[in-house]
């Protein structure tokens, strides 16, 4: 794993800190290897380092997401530099997005209202 996605990891989502939702790191999905998954919410996040820059990344990327979209999936992608730099809003942009988007709270938990 990279810094910036142990920092993700470390600090954002492992032991369901966020809202309580379980997330699973370096997740095979389709024949992809994700970077985060939360499957109950239909959800990745991959943090994109330098090689992701490249116009011809660019459009690996693009392709790849829309076929995990075509199966349900939403893909959130942030850059290294903005996990390292400003993870307080990555993790705000993640609970907005789960806030917005989820209909039922984790097994366990309260839905936030």
């Amino acid at each position: 794993m990279t810094k910036s996605a142990a920092c993700l990891w470390k600090y954002v989502l492992s032991q369901k800190q966020m809202l309580g939702y379980q997330f699973r790191r370096e997740r095979p999905i389709l024949k992809y290897i994700v970077d985060f998954a939360c499957l109950e919410l239909l959800l990745i996040i991959e943090v994109d380092g330098i090689t992701h820059d490249s116009e011809e990344a660019i459009v690996r990327d693009q392709k790849r997401d829309e076929l995990l979209q075509s199966i349900g999936f939403t893909v959130l992608r942030f850059s290294s530099w903005e996990v390292l730099n400003k993870i307080n809003d990555v993790s705000l942009i993640i609970s907005n997005w789960i806030d917005e988007n989820s209909n039922t709270a984790p097994k366990g938990h309260r839905k936030r209202k």
